[in-house]
């Protein structure tokens, strides 16, 4: 049996999109092995350290993730004592999390290494074509859909 054929003039925004992003990726993630962070783990503790304690449906927001993706992303952190995740005082249902001092001096001792890969990147890349780059994806973010809705 042969499979179907697959029409080769229509490229796959979400490939070409995933492909760069586990490249791009893999690149952040190796500059910060020696801190032991892995780069969403990074994104994470900076979004902490930049807007202080946030309920992990608004962490998930500023990072465009699910909330149960972004719930799974904090155990390793909490267990390393990098973020604290408590229920929320004034509502039950919400979880309250906190970026440590710890998590601070992590996200500090890991800042000049993904300063490094970043302006690594720009060089390569060019520095205006990453910032074309980044409205880019910013503006995909704005396309209507809503991956998470429920």
């Amino acid at each position: 049996m042969t499979a179907a054929p697959t029409n080769l003039d229509n490229p796959c925004n979400n490939l070409a999109l995933r492909k760069a992003s586990r490249y791009l990726g893999a690149t952040y993630d190796k500059a910060l092995a020696p801190v032991g962070l892995r780069a969403t783990q990074f994104s994470i503790l900076q979004k902490l350290s930049a807007h202080g304690e946030t309920t992990i449906t608004s962490l998930a927001d500023m990072i465009a993730m699910d909330r149960t993706t972004m719930a799974s992303n904090l155990k390793p952190l909490a267990r390393e004592g990098l973020v604290t995740v408590e229920p929320s005082p004034t509502d039950r249902r919400a979880r309250i999390v906190t970026l440590t001092p710890d998590g601070l001096a992590r996200m500090k001792a890991a800042l000049p290494l993904w300063q490094s890969v970043q302006a690594q990147f720009e060089e390569r890349f060019g520095a205006v074509e990453a910032a074309r780059l980044r409205g880019s994806l910013d503006a995909v973010l704005q396309t209507g859909f809503a991956p998470w809705a429920e």
